[in-house]
């Protein structure tokens, strides 16, 4: 199964305070550990969201909002996306993970869905589709 370990953000990350010296190096050590596991697919730490935008959708219409945006603990900061064998062990590897914030800080873990996971609503043609699509990122 994959899925998605969020970082999620708080007051100092999104004041764009950076990880110290021995943080950068713990992390490091962890997602080595993480890839000669096998389980690291990819993961990044996101910039505060003063410098992103959403994009709202409400029917045709769409309304662009510049960040920053309020309630620093619902924003991510980073991401890694794993592929594990179930949900414990992800949980179990999060737990190894060094506190990614210098206060107290939250990881959420959410599965991603699976192409199975969307029943006869995905036909034959849909699945060829979305097939063709991962072997077409897949390329270097």
């Amino acid at each position: 199964m994959r899925v998605m370990v969020i970082v999620k953000a708080n007051r100092q990350s999104e004041a764009g305070e950076m990880p110290s010296e021995e943080l950068l190096a713990a992390m490091g050590a962890y997602n080595e550990e993480l890839v000669k596991a096998g389980i690291m697919l990819a993961g990044e730490g996101l910039q505060p969201s003063a410098k992103g935008a959403r994009v709202k959708f409400d029917g045709e219409r769409r309304t662009v909002v510049e960040g920053p945006f309020a309630n620093s603990e619902e924003l991510i900061a980073g991401y890694w996306l794993w592929q594990v064998d179930s949900l414990a062990q992800a949980v179990e590897w999060v737990k190894r993970c060094p506190n990614p914030m210098s206060g107290p800080s939250d990881i959420e873990i959410r599965p991603l869905f699976e192409m199975d996971d969307f029943g006869e609503e995905f036909t034959p043609e849909l699945r060829e589709q979305e097939a063709r699509l991962r072997r077409q990122l897949d390329r270097p």
